[in-house]
């Protein structure tokens, strides 16, 4: 079997479950490099992994480069992919620099694996609730079609990184001590926007004047009030699904979870379908995992979900009044599907082309 030169960018959360993932997966690797900021030794699951600073000459002889990506402002990808393309390597990056860029494709590879093989050099990862909004998803629309989506996300801390995590950690330990004191809990240093324990808050990413793609096909100029997170679902799942009609409205809210998105998910399908029938194509559908026997208290749960790959879909059921109308919730381990798993998946799929 031959074998690759892989670099991981990034040491945070996401850079870590990417090495935790590649072992895992037995990926095919020859040298292993992990570059962050700057050079330091970390431990996952008791392997000890030297972290390089990173550079442009550290990208020479590597063949695939997974960059974890970056929140909320550029990514390493943005200032290093292009170096690491012009020295050989394909870049794989899950980060939102390049994810709308007409030329890159966008890839979730049990919808759209096939578009890995368009590549100019550099694959993006798609938002880790778009990811598993398209697996769920994608097998239905196939099927019958679907005209209207309305998605409220769940996300949890993890999401918006390590500090975010220790924020969360850090407001529950204090208010477990003490009882509630919201200017202590005010007072510590914050990596979101509000206080995240015992609370939910509809606020992630930026909140934006508007979406001018959506102005040029609808002729609407009323669609200000949206977080660019919300617009990421919009526009990713049209670009992977190759589906740029479906009606899509979001919200994104941020809950006082450690790991594992959860995402309450209406469709209107274009054919008819019955709940048997969605059942049944998402019990067959690669990378789901159905859960749904709510009279058993069986539906999925973050904390189920937390450390495995499937996007588990669950509390499938009609809406009353609208005969083509759907109920699914949908959860995924944001950390692993919603980041490093799908990098890792599309490296396979990168790998398996050069055969």
């Amino acid at each position: 079997m031959k074998k690759y030169n892989v670099a991981v960018i990034g040491a945070g959360v996401v850079g870590i479950e990417m090495l935790r993932v590649l072992k895992q997966r037995k990926f095919p690797i020859n040298n292993l490099k992990v570059f962050a900021r700057s050079a330091r030794d970390i431990n996952v699951d008791g392997d000890i992994y030297s972290v390089e600073s990173i550079a442009p000459s550290g990208f020479d002889g590597i063949d695939i480069a997974l960059f974890a990506g970056t929140e909320g402002e550029k990514g390493a990808a943005a200032t290093y992919a292009a170096e690491a393309v012009k020295r050989g390597a394909v870049v794989i990056d899950n980060g939102a620099d390049f994810r709308m860029k007409a030329n890159v494709p966008l890839v979730v590879p049990e919808v759209n694996a096939a578009d890995v093989k368009k590549h100019k050099g550099i694959i993006a990862n798609p938002n880790c609730s778009t990811i598993q909004l398209v697996v769920a998803l994608n097998p239905i629309h196939k099927k019958v079609g679907i005209k209207r989506v309305i998605v409220t996300t769940l996300q949890a801390s993890s999401g918006a990184g390590k500090l975010a995590v220790e924020q969360l950690n850090e407001e529950v330990s204090l208010i477990a001590k003490g009882g509630f004191d919201s200017v202590q809990v005010n007072a510590l240093n914050k990596a979101m926007p509000q206080q995240l324990a015992y609370n939910c808050f509809p606020h992630i990413g930026s909140f934006v004047q508007g979406d001018y793609c959506v102005e040029a096909r609808t002729g609407s100029s009323s669609v200000a009030g949206y977080t660019n997170e919300e617009w990421k679902l919009v526009h990713e799942t049209h670009k992977i699904m190759h589906a740029p009609k479906i009606k899509i409205s979001a919200t994104c809210v941020r809950v006082p979870v450690r790991t594992g998105h959860s995402e309450s998910i209406y469709i209107e399908t274009i054919k008819p379908i019955t709940v048997v029938g969605i059942k049944k194509l998402l019990s067959k559908a690669c990378g789901v995992a159905l859960i749904d026997e709510p009279k058993n208290n069986l539906y999925p749960m973050p904390k189920d979900a937390e450390g495995k790959d499937e996007t588990f879909v669950g509390r499938i059921r009609q809406d009353a009044f609208v005969k083509k109308g759907f109920w699914l919730w949908v959860v995924a381990d944001n950390l692993r599907k919603g980041a490093a798993t799908n990098a890792v998946q599309i490296a396979e799929c990168v790998i398996s082309n050069l055969k």
